[in-house]
């Protein structure tokens, strides 16, 4: 186990994470984020004013004695390549070495890409497509197949400068425009994933959700299409930068970011003609992160979605840990059950997120945890599920307790879920707990289990490593709740 520590300079701000790394994965023990503008050091003047640099030199000492209370064994610190507009750019890099000891590196337009890639690969499930990255300064447009980057462009705008130097929504879209026509990816685009990372498509995504009523807060893996997308845009068009800003749960740079934003993707929708756009809270932090990871590194990608879900028991579990077991009888049981439940195999995920974390709860509090769960799942940042499935599944690791289902709570997200997902959670809900009951012992006595439909009875038969009394006794203590949702008697044997 090692601590590091990743800072990060850009235009806008200095954001110091604290990372604390085991066998490949990670956990945030610390995040500072102290916001600035650097806006017209770069731009008008090109050089770094005085107060700018003491400003900046006050919050790295500060960042110093936080990074020595964590005992940290490596540091990481990279600039954005924007700052190089101030013609005393690496005099100020020099003083910042000599007065904290910090040896920031600069990322050039490949890192930018690579960084913001690693990142977007380990939160959103897709091997083809193409990525936008809207920055301050630059977009950066790529296409990857195969786990890796075939080919990238660089547009000189991004949501700070295409608002400062063009007045009107026409004239910025027809700017980006304009440099997109001579992208070859744009060319050679056919109909892919594309995929959209960076501060305006987070923004954009959060007023969508607004105007669309979409409870769900969870920014990766949402689905921006045009529809919404429109309505953003109609909402925005006659807000001043003032109104703006009171839009609640937007970035500090929202302004910025609703603005220059919307006339990036805007033009990204006509050019690129794809319905919807995948958005991710990828970024380049997160690419540097897992690209500095220590220790032996997993299979991020084989099944992105179990590499999360033990990513994030890592730091959680105990000697007596029965997560996996769980997941693995959930499965199991969603399989021999299936006459008798009748859900479609869109909800596997659902159940794989519910059974592997059906003691998420506890973590908050012991008593009810099942019900708790809704919140841990919810808010885990679990990736390689959509948000629908996500969402399911907080609820059915609520229902392993029956008397948790409350429709009146689902119902608030009625614009996400259908009368059949409402079913399914109840049904998902006594699957995972049943999966849990028969890991009773903590000592995977149940290696396998045959089921038997006999008109209104299940008879369960176990195969077995040891003795079972307890795992069946648990077990039928469900026979109940189970009649009462499958509206079938179970037998364990």
């Amino acid at each position: 186990m090692e601590n590091i520590a990743f800072i990060q300079l850009t235009e806008r701000k200095i954001e110091l994470k604290i990372i604390q790394t085991r066998a490949g994965r990670y956990r945030i023990l610390e995040e500072v984020i102290n916001q600035y503008d650097l806006t017209d050091d770069l731009t008008k003047e090109c050089l770094f004013t005085p107060k700018s640099r003491q400003d900046i030199l006050k919050i790295l000492n500060i960042y110093r004695y936080t990074i020595e209370t964590y005992n940290v064994s490596k540091m990481v610190a990279f600039a954005s390549n924007i700052i190089v507009k101030a013609r005393n750019y690496r005099g100020l890099l020099d003083e910042i070495y000599t007065h904290t000891g910090m040896n920031f590196i600069l990322t050039n337009d490949e890192e930018e890409v690579k960084d913001v890639y690693q990142a977007l690969i380990s939160k959103i499930d897709v091997s083809k497509g193409a990525g936008v990255y809207i920055a301050g300064y630059r977009t950066y447009v790529f296409k990857f197949n195969r786990r890796s980057v075939n080919d990238f462009c660089v547009v000189p705008y991004g949501y700070i400068n295409l608002t400062e130097n063009f007045s009107s929504k026409a004239e910025r879209i027809s700017a980006v425009k304009k440099e997109l026509r001579d992208c070859q990816i744009i060319k050679t685009f056919d109909e892919e994933i594309l995929v959209g990372a960076g501060v305006p498509y987070i923004d954009i995504s959060r007023v969508a959700k607004k105007l669309q009523r979409n409870a769900v807060e969870i920014d990766n893996n949402y689905e921006l299409n045009k529809d919404s997308f429109e309505k953003v845009v109609a909402f925005v068009k006659d807000l001043d930068v003032e109104k703006i800003k009171k839009i609640k749960g937007l970035s500090f740079e929202g302004s910025d970011s609703l603005q220059g934003g919307l006339a990036i993707i805007e033009a990204m929708f006509d050019l690129f003609k794809n319905d919807y756009i995948v958005v991710t809270d990828a970024n380049k932090m997160e690419g540097k992160i897992i690209e500095n990871l220590v220790g032996a590194p997993v299979e991020r990608y084989s099944d992105l979605l179990l590499n999360s879900l033990d990513s994030y028991y890592e730091f959680k579990k105990e000697g007596l840990s029965i997560n996996a077991n769980v997941y693995n009888m959930a499965i199991l049981l969603f399989k021999q059950l299936k006459v008798v439940h009748k859900l479609s195999r869109v909800y596997a995920k659902p159940l794989k997120i519910a059974s592997y974390m059906f003691d998420s709860g506890k973590f908050i509090d012991f008593k009810n945890y099942e019900k708790h769960g809704f919140y841990a799942i919810l808010n885990s940042n679990i990736v390689g599920a959509s948000q629908k499935d996500i969402l399911i599944a907080s609820f059915a690791c609520s229902c392993q307790n029956i008397d948790n289902f409350n429709l009146q709570e689902i119902l608030k997200f009625k614009d996400v879920l259908n009368d059949e997902d409402v079913d399914a959670i109840r049904k998902l809900g006594i699957l995972v707990k049943l999966a849990v009951t028969l890991n009773a012992s903590r000592k995977n006595v149940i290696s396998d289990i045959i089921c038997d439909i006999l008109g209104d009875s299940i008879i369960m038969k176990t195969v077995v490593k040891s003795d079972p009394s307890f795992e069946i006794m648990q077990s039928m203590k469900l026979q109940d709740d189970f009649k009462k949702i499958f509206k079938k008697s179970l037998q364990i044997i």
